[in-house]
């Protein structure tokens, strides 16, 4: 895990470490108590963890999975430092689980009703489920139920590694937990009447609307049960079921999930950062031919209006998508789309940009932009689904088709409502009306209703919503195998362990690595069939 990856850092709160050379005692002691008794600042801490890190997106999201993906195009010869992203998202994780683990003590020791405590405690197994999802589905197993203690014991300090499948469950049990103890009235009290302990205004993700803490636990019970319906049907189907058909409240257009820098108080300079000095990303063929219906260089084939959202015409202003599968020769990508001068000289991309580069807006924007966690179109496209194939419900055509074409409506409202809500996104592509969005949905490219296949275009379309969740897109390309692509899918399944968990965890890792066979990019994770 990774307490003892970490060097404590106590300012208030705390960042745990331990090293085999260093006194236990002092590095394993609970940094928290003596510091910190108010829960709420570091509550607002664990939330402040899902940021992305900004070699995670340089090295993890722009140098490895957005070409697994094919969401986007390597340019060039990248960069052999995929471990320096690899370790920030391990120990990013592990110093939040701390801080998880120290605040369920915390509650623990609380002398309040039991009931009273159920809110804060939802709250704080939605972030758990969050996170640890997100980490298991790069990795595959990790160490879960005894990491992230530490400071309670040296017995803790180097954690065993737990299997995906034990974890999944576990996350999906106590999200729903969540469903059936979380009290979203508006001042809930206990049956003796003291009022349930609240995190206030330390919730900087849904700002107290515990009604919207629901929806997220539910909608992250339905992902993660369709992520492993192709490897245990009988265990997540019946959560499919309990979903749909009872029509659990799930995060709706609007809704949408994210770390929203303007109202966190905080500035995304990662994000630009990642392109800027990695400027090896550029439009390509696949996700091309899924916005435009021809090569037309004057953009007149583009039928998909996120493309405007997505992408820009390269320096010539032409929109040129570099070759998912290069021949030799090729001529790369230059240029410098992502630099800031284009503040100042927006046309000015230097002449050897020749391939269309991501939006710069999309990814200069540090206070408008938010970092995607959830959207409401991707719990639609999971939704048609379930009713295209009968996981959890009927087999519905009909249902699936309608819950496919209120998805994309939503996906497109959701990207156009994001570049129109930039301060400094000034040529943000028009805002289309209800109407129009529903027209854009009856092309012949995008409507569900003309097309033979219609599972590979529900696909194809949550991978396009996906577009800046590329650890989303490489999960779902992983599970279904059939996302768009050109050429066949790379044996590309996981991220390695950071190189600090073998020196830190020797034991523990090296069984860990005799159980898998070898600790590569080839070794499938567990939901996968």
């Amino acid at each position: 895990m990774k307490i003892n990856n970490y060097k404590i850092l106590l300012a208030g709160l705390i960042l745990l470490i331990a090293s085999c050379d260093k006194d236990f005692e002092e590095i394993n002691r609970n940094p928290f108590a003596p510091t910190q008794t108010d829960i709420g600042p570091l509550f607002n801490t664990v939330v402040a963890s899902l940021r992305l890190g900004w070699n995670e997106q340089f090295y993890v999201h722009n140098e490895t999975l957005y070409g697994i993906t094919q969401q986007a195009a390597k340019t060039g010869v990248g960069f052999d430092n995929i471990n320096i992203g690899i370790e920030e998202v391990w120990n990013g994780y592990y110093r939040g689980l701390a801080h998880i683990r120290e605040l369920e003590r915390r509650l623990d020791d609380m002398d309040v009703e039991p009931e009273a405590l159920n809110n804060v405690r939802a709250q704080l197994k939605v972030l758990l489920a969050y996170k640890t999802f997100r980490l298991t589905d790069l990795f595959g197993d990790i160490p879960f139920f005894n990491a992230g203690k530490g400071f309670e014991s040296l017995d803790y300090a180097r954690p065993e590694f737990d299997s995906q499948e034990e974890v999944y469950k576990f996350l999906l049990e106590e999200l729903q937990w969540v469903e059936e103890h979380i009290n979203a009235a508006p001042e809930p009290t206990t049956a003796s009447g003291e009022k349930y302990v609240s995190f206030g205004d330390f919730d900087n993700l849904f700002y107290g609307d515990i009604w919207k803490w629901r929806k997220f636990a539910n909608s992250l019970r339905l992902r993660h049960a369709m992520r492993m319906v192709e490897k245990d049907p009988a265990y997540a189907t019946p959560i499919i079921k309990d979903i749909i058909e009872n029509n659990l409240p799930v995060i709706q257009s609007g809704e949408e999930v994210g770390m929203h820098p303007r109202q966190q108080d905080w500035r995304n300079e990662g994000v630009n950062w990642s392109f800027r000095e990695h400027n090896k990303l550029r439009m390509g063929a696949t996700i091309w031919h899924n916005l435009s219906e021809n090569d037309n260089s004057d953009g007149s084939g583009i039928y998909d209006p996120r493309a405007f959202v997505f992408f820009e015409p390269n320096n010539a202003n032409e929109w040129a998508p570099f070759p998912q599968i290069p021949e030799p020769g090729t001529p790369p990508s230059g240029g410098i789309p992502y630099e800031r001068h284009r503040d100042n000289n927006y046309s000015i991309k230097g002449n050897a940009n020749i391939y269309s580069p991501f939006n710069y807006y999309l990814i200069r924007d540090e206070v408008d932009i938010p970092e995607i966690i959830l959207t409401a179109a991707e719990i639609g496209f999971i939704k048609a689904e379930a009713y295209f194939r009968g996981l959890g419900v009927a087999q519905d055509e009909g249902q699936a088709e309608a819950e496919y074409t209120l998805a994309v409506v939503n996906s497109l409202k959701f990207w156009q409502n994001l570049a129109a809500g930039s301060e400094i996104w000034s040529n943000a592509p028009p805002v289309l009306s209800e109407g129009e969005l529903y027209a854009v949905v009856n092309h012949p490219r995008l409507s569900i209703f003309t097309t033979e296949n219609k599972l590979e275009l529900i696909y194809a379309q949550r991978w396009m919503d996906a577009f800046r969740q590329p650890w989303e897109a490489f999960a779902l390309s992983r599970r279904v195998g059939a996302t768009p692509r050109e050429g066949e899918m790379p044996e590309y399944y996981r991220l390695t362990y950071p190189p600090s968990e073998a020196e830190n965890n020797a034991d523990h890792w090296a069984e860990q690595v005799a159980r898998m066979g070898e600790d590569s990019q080839r070794v499938k994770v567990w939901w996968m069939k």
